[in-house]
């Protein structure tokens, strides 16, 4: 059995990104350990879901441990840090956001759980977190330092396939699943997520897209179960959600992908999901 360590900007950002290696890992024997760096104080809100006097950063916690329970996490940590906010906002600099934090404190206390799990894997994003998000820029800084400190051997950085997104959403369109308005635009497109040929890692999750599912439902107060990706039909769901991508430093990039984060050596045939060691 071997250890995951997924670290992640705010509550609800670990399903959507990792959810399915998360539940695969935890199904194939594996010890997964969810690692949220702020409350998610500054989220936009979904009309009418919080009891009275229930702060938004009360709420998010509730949420979070039931993905956490939904995904097979075995323990979930909360750095303290607070939601930093969207780009270019005042609350990029309040006092205590995460995206002002010394990144040596901060990745110290991730260490510290790191070497506590001694975690064979680490998630974290990649170098502009994806897109753009201080919090999740920092995410990157923070955990590729955590690892180092704490010499964790296998790191990967979670991304989204701009290719595979370009291709997603043209067949959406196609089939009519798209209005006016749903999903990025070509401008935003361009600034999210890697190109396919610097892609190290593709995991197909789509045996545990029932559980990565759920676990966005259990985020009520940021997705609505009216959303447009919740509303998708299971197959077009399947198709958006069912692949995790990822960067490996140092790992060969283009394809074939590797498929396994936990193997020294992954293997590269299509289709395989994290093995129990």
């Amino acid at each position: 059995m071997a250890t995951l360590v997924t670290f992640h900007a705010h509550p609800d950002d670990e399903c959507i990104a990792c959810g399915g290696v998360m539940r695969a890992a935890a199904d194939a024997g594996h010890r997964v350990v969810l690692v949220v760096a702020t409350g998610g104080e500054h989220g936009e809100i979904v009309a009418d879901v919080l009891a009275p006097g229930q702060t938004l950063a009360q709420r998010r916690h509730e949420e979070t441990l039931e993905s956490a329970r939904i995904l097979g996490v075995a323990r979930t940590e909360f750095l303290g840090y607070v939601d930093s906010g969207m780009v270019g906002t005042e609350t990029n600099t309040a006092p205590g956001a995460f995206a002002a934090a010394d990144v040596e404190e901060a990745a110290g206390k991730l260490a510290v759980i790191l070497r506590d799990e001694a975690a064979d894997v680490v998630t974290v994003y990649d170098d502009h977190g994806g897109y753009g998000h201080p919090d999740h820029v920092q995410v990157h800084h923070v955990g590729m330092r955590a690892a180092e400190i704490a010499g964790t051997p296998r790191v990967f950085q979670s991304t989204m396939n701009r290719d595979e997104m370009r291709r997603l959403m043209a067949a959406a369109a196609q089939a009519g699943l798209m209005g006016d308005g749903d999903g990025p635009d070509e401008a935003d497109l361009h600034s999210m997520g890697t190109p396919e040929s610097d892609l190290t890692t593709r995991v197909d999750v789509t045996p545990w897209i029932a559980a990565k599912r759920d676990a966005m439902r259990a985020h009520s107060s940021q997705i609505a179960g009216d959303s447009f990706f919740l509303a998708l039909p299971d197959e077009a769901f399947a198709s958006a959600f069912g692949t995790e991508w990822f960067l490996r430093p140092g790992a060969p990039a283009g394809g074939p992908f590797e498929t396994d984060l936990f193997s020294d050596e992954p293997s590269r045939s299509e289709g395989r999901v994290p093995s129990a060691s």
